[in-house]
């Protein structure tokens, strides 16, 4: 059974197998953790995913799918991308949002990664609330039956790293 742990910091400084970037779908960087992972990994990353999206992402990386690159100079081996969904009060869809740790820890386990940092995906410019996230994010890891050892959730916050560890009891 994966090990959750809980981690109140920068997901850029993470050391583990692979992290996960909250990507928007043309994987060309943007802002919140998205543009920090691509300013601290380096343009290998950019270089990598303009080579994905010449290559199987030509309209973009569809949301809750999952895709990997070089970390470039992260202290990772691989970013695993997902596209989280939007929140909108009415229509949102859950199951979009499981999908990106389902998904994400997939690509994980065909990279043969021990250990994952993620992020509260969708929970920044997307807007989703931060307890529902939350609530999603563990059910999804706990039922994913992955061979990763550890995942770790990286929080940049307090009220985050609270809410996740409520999440946890």
């Amino acid at each position: 059974m994966v090990r959750i742990t809980l981690v109140r910091g920068d997901i850029t400084a993470e050391e583990a197998d692979a992290v996960v970037n909250a990507a928007n779908s043309s994987l060309l960087g943007g802002g919140g953790v998205d543009g920090a992972i691509h300013r601290r990994g380096g343009p290998e990353i950019l270089e990598a995913c303009r080579a994905l999206r010449a290559s199987h992402y030509g309209k973009g990386l569809p949301t809750g799918q999952a895709v990997a690159t070089t970390a470039g100079r992260l202290p990772a081996r691989w970013v695993i991308h997902t596209v989280g969904p939007v929140y909108q009060a009415s229509g949102s869809d859950p199951s979009l949002l499981a999908s990106c740790y389902r998904e994400s820890l997939k690509v994980a386990d065909e990279l043969g990664a021990h250990t994952v940092a993620f992020p509260a995906i969708s929970t920044g410019a997307y807007g989703w609330p931060m307890e529902e996230a939350a609530r999603i994010a563990v059910e999804a890891v706990r039922g994913a039956g992955t061979a990763v050892d550890e995942v770790r959730f990286v929080l940049f916050d307090e009220p985050a790293y609270d809410t996740f560890a409520r999440e946890l009891r």
